[in-house]
């Protein structure tokens, strides 16, 4: 059994699995060079050679205890046919929505869109440098989807004024969302994914009507997730009750932001737990690092816990500190 796996089903905390959200990403030499000539974001997810290859770095330089597939939450609505596309110190910027297209999307021609991630999992499955670890598929949550959907871009700013007026729209979206990202569960984990995350990148913007968009549409892929018998963790970034969260969604496993309390959380949580350190404890110096890295550790001694970051690691993130990360948990008694 994978470590990650045995936290989650026998909750055994001998010793601390560890991976980092992003962990195929732009900190890396390596990834950097192969971004060098692939400018075109979609397409290099597309590539399942390359994809594979960028999988595979941190694995090869650090030895996690799990790849994360390289991809993107904003394949799905590239697979339902809207123009996705990445723009250099900008990010995401997607094309006008057509409800009426979405509403008539096949499953075939979904799946068709986004098959080469599909083959990216299959040949993972047989790479050697993957024995004894997990291979984490995951997809973006219904909400932080429809937010990207409908506001094009980052809602780093804040939301469209007009973003709830529709509210037709954001009711079919979410069935459609519903529909599709089951079907790209449910084809990862036929393709080799062994536990899926479900990221919820700007659940924090959700004030009201949290039935609607936070619990319900999450619950519903919990419950399929299970059902086809792969754990799944959810992290909903930035909400303000985790463990109301747990109690009515139930995910195998809770990701913390670098918001939480740890100490209070575990008052409230039984289910196993990852995440918490903020990334930019990874910019300052070891002997910060080892402070902020131990705090995590003992907290959760007693609690099946994998190790892992609040958020995505950042990309100035100089390579001996994540080797340090890495030794700080490995040697944790």
């Amino acid at each position: 059994m994978t470590p990650i796996k045995e936290c989650l089903i026998n909750n055994k905390t001998d010793l601390v699995p560890i991976w980092l959200m992003r962990q195929a990403g732009r900190y890396l030499p390596e990834f950097r060079e192969i971004r060098k000539n692939n400018s075109n974001f979609i397409n290099l997810c597309l590539n399942s050679k390359l994809s594979k290859e960028i999988t595979l770095q941190p694995i090869k330089r650090f030895d996690f205890d799990a790849a994360i597939i390289f991809s993107d939450i904003l394949m799905i609505p590239y697979g339902l046919g809207q123009k996705v596309e990445f723009k250099k110190n900008f990010g995401p910027n997607l094309g006008d929505l057509d409800i009426d297209k979405l509403l008539e999307i096949e499953e075939e021609e979904f799946i068709k869109n986004l098959s080469p991630i599909y083959e990216l999992l299959v040949e993972l499955k047989k790479s050697n440098d993957l024995k004894g670890k997990d291979t984490i598929g995951f997809v973006g949550a219904p909400w932080t989807l429809l937010v990207y959907m409908i506001n094009k871009v980052s809602p780093k700013k804040g939301l469209n004024n007009n973003f709830f007026l529709n509210k037709e729209l954001i009711n079919n979206l979410l069935k459609i969302l519903d529909r599709f990202i089951k079907i790209h569960i449910k084809n990862q984990i036929n393709a080799g994914a062994t536990i899926i995350q479900i990221f919820d990148s700007w659940a924090g913007m959700i004030k009201s009507d949290f039935d609607k968009y936070l619990y319900n549409p999450t619950l519903s892929l919990v419950n399929y997730t299970k059902s086809l018998g792969a754990p799944v963790i959810c992290f909903p970034r930035g909400i303000s009750d985790y463990s109301q969260f747990c109690r009515i969604v139930e995910p195998s496993m809770i990701n913390i932001d670098y918001n939480v309390d740890p100490k209070n959380l575990l008052k409230n949580i039984d289910i196993p737990i990852q995440g918490g350190l903020h990334p930019q404890v990874l910019l300052t110096d070891k002997a910060n690092l080892r402070k902020e890295v131990k705090k995590y550790l003992e907290i959760f001694k007693n609690h099946p816990y994998v190790f892992n970051l609040g958020h995505g690691i950042l990309p100035e993130t100089k390579i001996e500190m994540v080797e340090e990360l890495v030794k700080i948990v490995r040697d944790f008694k």
